[in-house]
């Protein structure tokens, strides 16, 4: 890795990565964190540990998918409205319930939708095409449609087969995946911890949510942000607040984070002004720079550095900068610190439905809006999307990606687009 020295020798010393290039640096030190047991109840947004492989085959046994009757399907056969064939009852199967008697030639059982199948009977008729007669205290059911064999019945191991895996290592645990971890019995899951990760912002000009506006002032709207954020990637975000442009302070506060938290995020403070303070911090001795340049807008000031063998992402103080700088390189680490199959938000092509005109030497990341119409995926770029600019962050559910060489784009163009998590219109 290039170290401090490699770089320019200028004050701040900035030589631009591309965004893959610079996302490969980070991603290196996303150390993957230990594993824990938690409820299965708890376990829904937490990333499996080691694959589940199935104690038994599931159903574990052969399941009715009717109400109606087992029965062998060759005692049915030509049967029909004008020819009826009688069969004896000789079990009632509910839910849970163990079969008495296996069936035999003239015989049935009636059995209710999820009971277990007895021996012998090879189909389930439909209560709907059967009628019941009492002769002599005996029972008899008489069926009207001949049916094949095998039919409403979920097989011994249809789903699944003993030792064959249920979930693989990695698997991000949804609602689906906790019924098939329940229906095994699984009810301690082990996942990895979530990451305890440091977020604090600097700014003398930032005041807390909850005070009102002073002249000059601004409330810090990055910090609730990436607390959002953090939680939305799967982590457990923890405030450190906002301290004011001062060196010291912020080394203290930076060198805190970074003994007590897996992974520290400042917001602010990174960019060439006289106030900066985060980018004097990251160029000092006791820090490994991993790169305070990217090809990209907006947020090329973007900063990482390593400290003692933790990560440390100083993204931009501009609200525009400071979200899309979270998804590209901050989201990534969290996912795979939790052993994630896809640390990445998806790619999609979509047709672009309005004009866009602002041309950049770097690849631009444009927040826009993706909609669904007549069956086809559109994105529409956001009105105002200026690095600076906050309002249209909740609008957007993608990032267009511009590439350099592209001097402008008409409405109609295909277009690569990042997902960003949240619902789509259509």
């Amino acid at each position: 890795m290039q170290r401090n020295q490699d770089l320019d020798k200028d004050k701040f010393q900035r030589r631009a990565l591309q965004v893959k290039e610079a996302q490969a640096r980070v991603t290196k030190y996303a150390k993957l964190l230990d594993a824990e047991f938690v409820p299965l109840s708890q376990s829904c947004g937490r990333y499996l540990v080691e694959t589940v492989i199935a104690p038994h085959p599931f159903p574990a046994f052969n399941r009715s998918g009717m109400d109606g009757y087992a029965l062998i399907a060759a005692d049915i056969e030509g049967c029909s409205s004008d020819n009826i064939i009688w069969l004896q009852v000789v079990d009632n199967i509910p839910c849970g319930a163990v079969p008495s008697v296996e069936i035999r030639t003239g015989t049935s059982a009636r059995i209710m939708t999820g009971a277990q199948v007895p021996g012998g009977a090879d189909t389930v008729v439909m209560l709907e095409v059967t009628e019941t007669r009492e002769t002599d205290g005996i029972t008899y059911v008489g069926i009207r449609k001949a049916q094949a064999a095998g039919r409403n019945i979920t097989p011994l191991g249809f789903e699944l087969g003993p030792d064959e895996p249920v979930l693989a290592a990695g698997t991000l645990i949804s609602a689906g995946d906790i019924a098939v971890l329940a229906a095994f019995g699984v009810h301690t899951v082990k996942v990895h911890r979530r990451p305890k990760i440091g977020i604090f912002a600097t700014g003398t000009e930032l005041l807390e949510v909850h005070e009102p506006l002073q002249p000059g002032k601004i409330r810090n709207s990055n910090s609730p942000m990436l607390e959002a954020l953090v939680r939305e990637a799967g982590g457990e975000p923890v405030m450190l607040g906002a301290i004011v442009d001062d060196l010291e302070l912020a080394r203290s506060k930076v060198q805190m984070a970074m003994e007590t938290y897996d992974f520290v995020i400042t917001t602010g403070g990174v960019s060439v002004g006289d106030y900066d303070v985060m980018g004097d911090l990251v160029r000092e001795q006791s820090t490994e720079m991993l790169f305070n340049k990217v090809t990209m807008r907006p947020g090329s000031v973007t900063t990482a550095a390593v400290r003692g063998g933790k990560l440390l992402l100083a993204l931009s103080g501009n609200p525009g900068a400071c979200f899309v700088g979270f998804h590209l390189f901050a989201r990534p680490v969290i996912g795979l610190m939790q052993g994630s199959l896809y640390p990445y938000l998806p790619e999609w092509t979509a047709t672009l439905g309005e004009d866009y005109s602002k041309v950049n030497n770097y690849t631009r990341f444009v927040r826009a809006r993706l909609e669904i119409r007549g069956g086809a995926l559109f994105a529409y770029p956001a009105s105002i999307d200026e690095s600076s600019v906050m309002v249209t962050i909740k609008d957007s559910n993608c990032l267009i990606i511009v590439p350099p060489e592209q001097r402008g784009l008409t409405a109609g163009a295909k277009v690569t687009v990042i997902k960003l998590p949240g619902e789509i219109e259509g």
